[in-house]
């Protein structure tokens, strides 16, 4: 709140104390001679005891007695809570105060301690503390200076200090109470009067609802008191007893009615009511209601609040046909309503983990209405049956909403959920959320009753699942609601089979069409067109399959209706296939009849004709909305309605999911265009060009076969033909992406140009554009002015710009001054940027001083050089901050020297003004006046204001007078030329005073604030001489300035202000990452010797230059040299505030409140509210605006932030450094809030038991926390994904109409949070965003983070353009955005009463933010995109944590394919949109793993071409294969593979926002940095991580890590990272190329070879190298041979029992195989796997050994040799423990089977026509097939385990891990020989950086300057 407080100083040494004695104390307890120790949780009455030892902490040093009083009595409170000591954390806090009583505080007191003396000890201290603290008039002197309406820290300091002492008494005297039997009646009246002084101990949130608060505004705001007043108690509610609890400062309200018979919480019941308050407040402010005597809520306020919490269980009953709880909405009275709407609330806000489950909400809520309405009938209040336990019922024990509603609930959810081994069990055993939620979208619900009847089958609980057990406990396990996640890739056609069966027939008809292209329009091609039809029916039919298998498991609990649909659309859809298809065969039939009359084909085209005809009907016409209400209006009719079920089954969500027309039209057209591009390609590159060569393949027969061939006998050569067409058919399943990707990103570019983004791109174009800004910021960011100053045209367009570029001066200014904060400019640049008030008496704008600088020395020279005056205003004019300047000076010396001078000397001011006046309008300037000897005036004048500037002195007095003389000499006798008659009178009277030596001797010093920043401003137009073009210098300053210059001029909603905006919350999810840097981290070396604080001096100079000149530190100053703790503590945030910490999101979301307490400030002084003559006259000055209380009321009312930071509470209790950080991120920010879960161990019947509350606290004056709301929870809140369900627990904390979702890894900017209002008036349903309001708002990003490493700056880039162009088409045109992660704005309202703002079950939901999207489109929300406000963000910089990040995001995606959420989206959407959403989602990485596979279908089928001579004997028979097809195929594939296709968004966004030029430049620098090494290394991640999640799961959050990563990757580490996904690919890819190479290619086809495998081995090569080529000091010889040592001890370390994969490659393997757990995962492994053996058949038939025999019996010698190998592998791998005894034998056998070996080798060379070639082309055949046979062991591990053979699998295992990791090792020790491979990685690296001027390599080498510190 204020840095004034001493206790916030106190806590702060404290922590300074701890850094520098290298954290030896404990972090996160108090500061060094602290008495205040943890209070653990499980004492009930922790708050009191809390309370007392601070303020024994503030008395210690006052009055060590008291202190020891104080602290024995917080002994005894805590002894009679538990006396056992069995709670967590007891027995350590009481030995703990105990152990600080005696060694502190005892010893200091002098004596023996009498303790009989303690009560008058205690009643003393209080009267003399009173007595010091001057109490009585405290609070007088705090009310008189609060009135006087000037804020200032004075007025801050007394307010805190005035609650300090009011908080020490109230504690003195309560102890006193407790402690002394008998207080005297004087002193008890002065501690009661003390006690209800003291408001701040009371806490509370936002609003003071149940303390008297002075100091806080929001209670004087009549919005506040109107809706407190509309919740009091009605005459409809029965009266409460008498002994229910009611604080003395309110009165009963309705929430307490629900409080006492349905026994909510008391700090629930508080927390909803200051929420609803809030709502109704907020709602109220936005309907322009005069203000009236006695504030009362409007009825339409209530009504909107009503229907919007509310619309969700409307809906809900509407969808199953039930009477709501009301019989008449309308006739519902206000205070009815009120009563709904609070018992909604407080039935959310006490649901915990079933807030997930929103219909269930709506089920309770249901009943307890009813519930509620049966008492409010019988008009007795007393407690409800459902929750009270059923052997109490009817009396008052035990009632509890948590314990007998929420508690069954939750058990069985948690039930479930620990039931999931911890995720790795299959979707199918286990219910998740959507399954509990989906069970009450069915009446069946009902059956649950009410109260609970927990022996339905709903309630019944599994089998808890012990370890490695795979069965299920299926007899009690009830099965999924409505869908069954199973894992497999058949969900992709499963959601998505529209898409594959247009897909599928297009492919089928451009086929047909490219066959028969020389007689296309001949009946034979109709009828052939017409297969189409069997073909859709037959892939229906296979749809209507999948639907029966992906029901297995939900069958027993999903509706029979839905079930029947299964079934009826499998019969339907089995008869239709086979009846169609019957009639095309027989009408093919018919057609070889040449007799036939083709009835049946007619028939055919008729049966065909119907059946499209309604396809058609329901595909098109049923999205275009007229269309769709009229087949609503049609559901009556049992046809049609039996028709659309058939069609689509009816959920509850995803109903009603259309657009309008004109946007289905936009979207419509855009998928036209994509795909009339596709299929031409298709066609004319791919389909046509291949006919020929299939047609003449076919007709081969005779073919002689190299292999003993098994299956190509007779069948038209079908493998030739497939290894031909397989590859085009794979590209053309996935070119659709790369030509909606190009499509996109021209669009976006389009729309961008037109949204008038990248206007301003420049620092020149800001200095250029800058006169605009004013009237720019007026129309976008202020509130319209309607009070004009003057009706005079002719003055209103200049009055105009004057009030504009003054409401425009205090927020621009703020913003610089925020710049300043952030040390992103100096002191000088800030005061060249900082713009005038232009609120003063000077009549022309005043523009900053870095335009107008040098401009009059500019001006002077052209009025020197000059002939006439039409050719200096012509001049002066072509530069307008020219002209401005000049005008300026004019002007302003003229008032600086009338208020200066008197007498004379004002008439000698006068008389020049009107000469030069008159000269201008003569048009004789250069004869009146000398303009050569202006250089003589400007030094005058210059010595003059340098003199005025400062304070008033005699010196300063006599120096002025001389230099207004030396003026005058210097006008009268050089600059002056006319003649003087003509004002003789005037100069006579001058010449006389300066005769007698008077002129100029009286002198009025400027002393008024206006006035002397006149003189200021005057003097350092005249002394800058440098041009401040290249102000501000630092390029993020820039960057900021120009994105907001340029959202002036973009279409923004008019905002409103302040007092009518919407409100709203911003929400933080934190667990346990940075918050803060201390010093010893920032201290602390890598390897390399290199601190974070050297790097960050290194990588931002100028930043670390100006924070040491913010702090009075000279330039060249080393952190050594900060001795001061204050400066200590501002290095921290320093760097904290230029990494990913919590510290840095704090500040950057704290700008909102401050924007809002500006704009808020600045509207009350404008007499918006009636206010303006409190403030004076000047109402746009901005001083002291954030000490309002008004505006900081204001801004509390429509803003809140809330970070949940989940485990601060063990935080706290561990004494971590991260709850003291954040405690003191709380106490520098007044209005955080800090949500986190507590834990609390309890004795219970001599039992610990565990307890979970979700807390809210903030900030108190004595540096601690102070607990706002404690609410208890049914259980552990953690059951699904983490960091959803720590935002669930926390939501309930949350305020206002809206909620920003931001993560610990995002900033923000002062000048966007200007915007945030406009931006929140997208909600307005009036604004233009489609057939439906806006439920989430998307967000520009900008990632900070780019300027690392090139690694960054290609993920920057990547990010971004992703965030602008892609988000932009997505939103609009194509209505598909989705919630892709934060900073996107919910409507908070629509989405907690819908399930919240994310998905929580385990594993399914891990990419949660996406399905937040998800269920907004599917329950009718619209999503839209703003690009005029911007958030910042964090991403990943290594390449690790980048393919970390990628593989975390990658299995997501595989999740999602498996969700019920994306099998709805893709059923219900309308054709177009799902293309859209699935291009964009699911599809993306399926289209890029489909990309990867490419390239093994074409390498395969080559493979075989090769080996088994079919390639070779169709080159002899001269059969030209055109591989124009297979060369475009492999060709777009290829540019997709490297990321060009990628490249193209970000092409033309970089030219969009940074221009053409700059564009080319950015990107030939990132192709110099290679980038696309990086896309085609990503494209490996995001395929392998998706793969294997669809087919084995094992998708899990990757903590990747957001520190600076400029160190070192060992190779091991990069090893095990890519292992797997990269190096064994590339190695099988580059064995492909090699056999293909051997045996597939002819002498003359290099060319050939080179241009279809180029980009295979591109591929491979890019997988094998990209770690180590983008890993910091990677080719430093030094750090190689370093790697190789640990590698090698990695390898060969056995490890053992808990050894991590990191110390041992055994615990790595293990790992690494661990993901294939199920029998259908195993099978799939080993089918994968059989590839690897295809090598060994191929080649032994290619051997000169046999030949040109083809016999059998070849391939089996070839295993016999395998099986010799694995035979003297085992001999040489003999396990040296069982070995110990018989070394000598063992050695013997080894050397025996050596030489044997050997010799029967040299004797097969000699004897037989085995080769050495030969024998290479062995290893080339065995080396897969090892590989393979590995694999199918890994696969079949418990197989392989019980037959024993493990070790020798695992012996297998690691001798292939050794050799790929040599073969990838070697040419990079290779490369390390040569320095300056090392160089060039270097600089391609870190190439922005060297651009920069910054010292890398200094970095890289560990060269740190500050070793001596």
């Amino acid at each position: 709140m204020s840095r004034a407080e001493s206790s916030w100083e106190r806590l702060v040494n404290a922590a300074l104390q701890r850094d520098r004695a290298g954290g030896s104390a404990a972090a996160g307890g108090p500061g060094q001679g602290s008495l205040m120790e943890y209070v653990p949780s499980s004492l009930a009455n922790n708050r009191d005891i809390d309370a007392i030892l601070r303020a024994a902490d503030e008395l210690q040093d006052e009055d060590p007695s008291i202190a020891r009083i104080l602290c024995e009595h917080a002994y005894s409170l805590a002894q009679n809570l538990d006396p056992n000591s069995e709670g967590r954390g007891v027995l350590q806090f009481k030995t703990g105060l105990m152990s600080v009583v005696k060694q502190k505080l005892a010893k200091r007191e002098v004596g023996t301690i009498d303790r009989s003396q303690d009560v008058k000890r205690l009643q003393d201290f209080y009267r003399l503390y009173r007595e010091k603290n001057n109490v009585d008039t405290l609070k007088e002197d705090e009310r008189q200076l609060r009135e006087s309406g000037v804020f200032t820290k004075e007025l801050e300091r007394k307010t805190v200090r005035r609650k300090r002492v009011f908080a020490t008494l109230k504690v003195l005297g309560s102890v006193l109470e407790q402690v002394s039997k008998e207080i005297p009646e004087e002193l008890k009246h002065v501690i009661d009067s003390d006690a209800a002084m003291s408001e701040d101990t009371i806490a509370y949130n936002i609003i003071p609802l149940d303390a008297p608060v002075t100091t806080n505004a929001t209670t004087t705001f009549p919005e506040v008191q109107a809706a407190v007043a509309a919740l009091k108690y009605f005459p409809g509610l029965p009266k409460l007893p008498a002994d229910f609890p009611i604080p003395a400062t309110r009165n009963a309200d309705m929430l307490d009615f629900l409080h006492y018979i349905f026994g909510f919480q008391k700090d629930s019941v508080s927390n909803q009511r200051e929420h609803i308050v809030l709502l109704l407040a907020n709602e109220q402010s936005r309907l322009n209601i005069p203000g009236e005597r006695e504030p009362k809520l409007d009825d339409e306020a209530v009504r909107k609040v009503f229907l919007k919490s509310l619309d969700n269980y409307i809906k809900w009953c509407d969808y199953l046909c039930i009477q709501p709880a009301w019989s008449n909405l309308e006739t519902i009275s206000g205070e009815k309503r009120l009563l709904f709407l609070s018992l909604y609330f407080l039935i959310w806000g006490e649901a915990a983990n079933i807030r997930f489950l929103p219909e269930c909400l709506c089920y309770i809520f249901h009943h307890m209405v009813r519930e509620m309405d049966e008492i409010l009938r019988q008009q007795v209040a007393r407690p409800a049956e459902s929750c009270m336990p059923v052997d109490s019922r009817g009396s008052d024990d035990g009632v509890s909403f948590l314990d007998h509603v929420i508690a069954p609930l939750y058990g069985v959810v948690s039930a479930e959920a620990s039931n999931n081994d911890n995720g790795r069990a299959p979707h199918s055993a286990w219910r998740n959320y959507d399954d509990f939620n989906e069970y009450f979208w069915s009446l069946h619900s009902f059956e649950l009753g009410w109260p609970w009847r927990t022996s339905s089958s709903f309630f019944q609980k599994p089998i808890p699942r012990r370890k490695y057990d795979i069965k299920t406990g299926r007899a009690k396990h009830r099965g999924k609601t409505s869908f069954v996640e199973h894992r497999t890739f058949l969900h992709l056609y499963h959601s998505f089979h529209r898409l594959w069966i247009f897909l599928a027939m297009m492919f089928q008809a451009l086929a047909i069409i490219a066959f028969n292209k020389n007689n296309l329009y001949s009946k034979k091609t109709a009828r052939e067109i017409l297969s189409l039809g069997p073909t859709f029916v037959v892939m229906k039919f296979s749809e209507s399959v999948l639907d029966v298998i992906m029901m297995y498991g939900a069958y027993s609990t999903t509706r029979r209706l839905a079930v029947s649909r299964i079934f009826l659309r499998f019969i339907w859809f089995g008869l239709a296939s086979v009846f169609i298809s019957f009639l095309y065969v027989k009408a093919l039939q018919e057609d070889s009849n040449p007799n036939s009359n083709s009835v049946i084909f007619k028939f055919y085209v008729i049966v065909i004709a119907i059946y499209g005809g309604i396809q058609f009907f329901f595909s098109i016409l049923m999205r275009i909305p007229t269309c769709h209400n009229i087949a609503n209006k049609c559901d009556r009719w049992p046809v049609i309605r039996f028709f659309k079920w058939m069609r689509q089954e009816r959920h509850y969500v995803g109903r009603g999911m259309y657009e309008r027309t004109s946007d289905f039209i936009k979207y419509l057209l855009f998928w036209l265009v994509v795909l009339s591009a596709k299929f031409s390609f298709a066609y004319f590159l791919q389909i046509e060009p291949l006919v020929g060569p299939t047609r003449m393949i076919v007709k081969q027969d005779n073919i002689q076969y190299s292999w003993h061939d098994l299956v190509s006998r007779n069948n038209y050569n079908a493998l030739t033909v497939a290894s031909l067409w397989a590859p085009v058919v794979a590209i053309y399943l996935l070119d659709i992406h790369i030509f909606y990707t190009l499509v996109s990103a021209f669009l976006g570019f389009l729309l961008g140009a037109r949204d008038r983004l990248g206007e301003i791109r420049s620092l020149e174009a800001i200095h250029k554009q800058f006169e605009e800004f004013p009237g720019a910021f007026m129309r976008a960011l202020h509130v319209p002015i309607t009070n004009q100053r003057t009706s005079d045209p002719s003055h209103q367009a200049a009055d105009k710009n004057k009030v504009d570029a003054a409401h425009f001066a205090p927020f621009w200014n703020q913003i610089i001054k925020c710049l300043r904060e952030e040390d992103y400019v100096t002191d000088f640049e800030m005061d060249l940027l900082l713009m005038p008030k232009n609120s003063g008496r000077l009549q022309l704008v005043q523009w900053p001083l870095f335009l107008l600088s040098s401009k009059i020395l500019l001006a002077k020279e052209i009025a020197a050089e000059s002939n006439t005056q039409e050719e200096i205003i012509e001049r002066i004019e072509r530069d307008d901050y020219m002209k401005y300047a000049v005008e300026e000076v004019y002007h302003t010396l003229k008032l600086v020297l009338m208020e200066t001078l008197e007498a004379e000397g004002r008439m000698w001011v006068e008389r020049i003004y009107e000469d030069i006046q008159t000269s201008i309008k003569n048009r004789k300037i250069h004869h009146d006046f000398q303009l050569n000897k202006l250089s003589l005036v400007i030094t005058r004048v210059t010595a003059l204001l340098g003199i005025l500037k400062e304070n008033e002195t005699p010196e300063h007095a006599k120096g002025a007078i001389k230099a207004l003389q030396d003026l005058y000499d210097v006008m009268r006798l050089d600059i002056l030329t006319f003649n003087m008659r003509g004002q003789y009178e005037t100069w006579s009277i001058l010449t006389q005073a300066w005769n007698e030596g008077r002129l100029f001797t009286k002198l009025k010093w400027p002393k008024d604030p206006e006035l002397k920043a006149l003189v200021k401003r005057l003097y350092s137009l005249f002394t800058i001489k440098d041009s401040a073009a290249h102000v501000p210098r630092n390029l993020e300053a820039r960057r900021r300035l120009q994105f907001f210059t340029n959202s002036l001029f973009m279409n923004v909603p008019q905002p409103k202000s302040v007092g009518k905006m919407l409100s709203f919350s911003v929400f933080t999810p934190y667990y346990s990452e940075v918050v803060l840097y201390s010093m010893a981290e920032l201290t602390k070396r890598n390897e390399d010797g290199i601190s974070i604080l050297f790097y960050l001096q290194k990588i931002y100079p100028d930043e670390w230059k100006n924070f040491l000149a913010r702090i009075g530190q000279d330039e060249n100053a080393l952190e050594g040299d900060l001795r001061n703790e204050r400066d200590i503590l501002e290095l921290r945030f320093w760097a904290s505030y230029r990494g990913q910490t919590l510290a840095r999101t704090v500040r950057g979301m704290m700008y909102y409140r401050k924007a809002l307490m500006l704009q808020s400030y600045l509207e009350r002084k404008a007499g918006r509210d009636g206010e303006s003559t409190l403030f004076g006259n000047d109402t746009t000055d901005a001083e002291g605006f954030e000490l309002s209380p008004e505006a900081r009321a204001q801004a509390d009312l429509k803003f809140t932030y809330v970070v949940t930071c989940q485990i601060y509470g063990r935080q706290k209790e561990d004494q971590k450094p991260e709850a003291a950080d954040i405690a003191l991120l709380m106490q520098r920010n007044e209005a955080l809030r800090i949500a986190y879960i507590d834990v609390v161990d309890t004795p219970k019947e001599g039992k610990s038991h565990t307890e979970y509350y979700s807390k809210l606290v903030k900030a108190d004056i004595s540096g601690k926390d102070k607990e706002i709301y404690s609410i208890r929870l049914p259980g552990d809140p953690k059951l699904g994904e983490g960091k959803p369900e720590n935002q669930n627990h926390a939501i309930v904390f949350t305020r206002g109409n809206a909620v920003q979702t931001i993560d610990m890894n995002q900033d923000n900017y002062f000048e966007e949070a200007l915007k945030m209002r406009n931006l929140l008036e997208e909600f307005d349903p009036s604004r233009d965003h489609g057939i439906r309001p806006p439920t989430i708002l998307g967000v520009r990003e900008h990632v900070f983070t780019g300027s690392v490493s090139s690694l960054a700056s290609f993920m920057s880039n990547q990010e971004t353009s992703f965030v602008t162009l892609g988000q932009r088409v997505l939103a609009k045109p194509l209505k598909i955005r989705m919630h892709y992660g934060h900073p996107d704005v919910f409507d908070r309202v629509f989405h907690i009463t819908r399930g919240g703002i994310s998905k929580a079950s385990r594993v399914i939901n891990i990419s949660e933010d996406i399905f937040a999207g998800f269920n907004s489109t599917l329950r009718q929300g619209n999503i839209t995109h703003h690009e005029y406000i911007q958030v910042g963000k964090g991403r990943d910089v290594g390449l690790n944590q980048i393919a970390l990040f990628e593989g975390k995001v990658a299995g997501g995606n595989g999740e999602q394919v498996l969700s019920r959420d994306v099998y709805r989206l893709g059923q219900l959407l309308d054709f177009f949109r799902m293309m859209s959403f699935y291009f964009t989602t699911v599809g993306f990485y399926f289209c890029t793993m489909l990309t990867v596979l490419t390239v093994y279908i074409f390498l395969y089928g080559r493979l075989y071409l090769a080996l088994s001579g079919v390639g070779a004997t169709i080159r002899e028979r001269a059969i030209l294969l055109d591989d124009t097809a297979l060369s475009a195929a492999l060709n777009a594939q290829f540019l997709f593979q490297i990321g060009v296709f990628t490249a193209v968004p970000m092409i033309l966004g970089f030219i969009l926002e940074q221009g053409f030029l700059q564009a080319i430049v950015s990107f030939t620098t990132m192709q110099f940095q290679l980038c696309t090494i990086f896309f085609t290394f990503s494209l490996g991640t995001r395929t392998h991580y998706f793969g294997r999640t669809i087919l084995h799961g094992g998708a899990r959050y990757q903590a990747t890590g957001r520190g600076f990563v400029v160190k070192h990757i060992k190779f091991s580490e990069n090893y095990r990272l890519y292992s797997r996904s990269h190096f064994v690919k590339g190695m099988e890819v580059i064995l492909l190329l090699v056999v293909y190479l051997a045996y597939g290619n002819d002498e003359a086809g290099a060319v050939s070879y080179i241009l279809l495998t180029v980009s295979s081995w591109f591929l491979a090569v890019s997988w094998l190298f990209a770690p180590y080529l983008f890993n910091p000091a990677g080719f430093e010889w030094q750090k190689v041979v370093e790697d190789f040592k640990e590698w090698t001890n990695w390898l060969f370390y056995r490890g053992g029992i808990g050894v991590k994969g990191a110390e041992s490659w055994e615990a790595w393997w293990e790992e690494e195989i661990s993901h294939i757990r199920t029998l259908s995962g195993r099978i799939v492994e080993t089918i994968l796997s059989l590839r690897f053996f295809v090598f060994q058949y191929g080649i032994v038939y290619k051997l000169n050994l046999q030949g040109s025999d083809t016999s059998f019996a070849w391939y089996g010698w070839s295993w016999a040799a395998f099986a010799m190998i694995i035979v003297l592998f085992k001999v040489f791998t003999f396990s040296q423990k069982i070995s110990v005894n018989f070394q000598l034998v063992l050695r013997f056998v080894q050397g025996l089977a050596l030489l044997v070996a050997l010799a029967g080798i040299v004797v097969a060379v000699v004897l037989t026509n085995l080769s050495v070639t030969d024998i290479f082309a062995s290893i080339l055949a065995f080396i897969p097939t090892g590989w393979g046979i590995l694999s199918i062991a890994c696969a079949w591990k418990p197989v392989i385990k019980h037959l024993r053979m493990w070790k020798s699998v695992r012996s297998l295992a690691r001798l292939f891990d050794a050799g790929m990791g040599m073969l990838i090792f070697l040419p990079v020790a290779l490369c390390s020989w040569f320095p300056f491979v090392s160089t060039f990685q270097t600089r391609m690296m870190f190439n922005q950086a060297f651009s920069r001027g910054l010292e890398i390599s200094l970095i890289l080498a560990g060269n740190n300057p500050n070793s001596g510190l």
